[in-house]
């Protein structure tokens, strides 16, 4: 009795491991990609332009203090 308790364990648990692979396959390609595409370019081009307003908005301040700008 104590075989069949572990082969009927044992069987199941051998099927998930060998049907499973070791190393995920990479993304397939979707429709969707060139407009993700352009989205992940328009936050690069929203980064870019926040660190320019940045660096504008602390020379501005720098001036008008009477400071050296940075």
């Amino acid at each position: 009795m104590g075989l069949l308790k572990v082969s009927t364990l044992s069987l199941p648990v051998l099927f998930i491991l060998s049907c499973s692979s070791p190393d995920p396959a990479p993304p397939k390609k979707t429709v969707f990609d060139p407009l993700t595409q352009q989205v992940d370019r328009a936050k690069d081009v929203q980064n870019t332009a926040d660190a320019n307003a940045a660096a504008t908005r602390k020379a501005v301040d720098a001036q008008e203090r009477g400071d050296a700008p940075p």
